[in-house]
């Protein structure tokens, strides 16, 4: 079992950036692959990004694509969000988690928040227009 820790949201401005940061406690922080998963209210939960337990391979929703863009450095059990050009619609908590399914077969055409298995509190995004 890993533990995880998210940091960086705030409020901001449509157009602002923001890196979020997620870490984690497990000595085996590197076998698992790593997701963002965001929910805002009324919302069904999505994925925005994952990554690999190399870091090699990487999955973003289509509407992220572009602007977000996710990291890991398995040295220092740290995994990093970049969102450029936040829109309102981006408004959301996000949190990071882990997922034995994706660590031993990553998918980089679709992942589901039901595949995920342990996650950390969240940090909220408001992004106002």
């Amino acid at each position: 079992q890993v533990q995880l820790v998210e940091s960086g949201g705030g409020l901001v401005q449509a157009g602002v950036s923001l890196r979020l940061s997620c870490a984690a406690s497990g000595r085996t922080f590197s076998r698992y692959a790593v997701g963002w998963v965001r929910q805002a209210p009324g919302k069904e939960r999505e994925c925005v990004a994952a990554i690999s337990t190399s870091g090699l391979s990487t999955y973003y929703a289509d509407s992220m694509k572009g602007r977000f863009t996710v990291s890991r450095d398995n040295a220092k059990n740290m995994v990093y969000l970049q969102m450029n050009s936040l829109k309102p619609e981006d408004t959301a908590v996000y949190c990071c988690a882990v997922s034995e399914y994706y660590s031993r077969s990553f998918i980089v055409r679709s992942h589901s928040p039901d595949e995920y298995d342990y996650w950390g509190q969240g940090t909220q995004v408001t992004v106002s227009s």
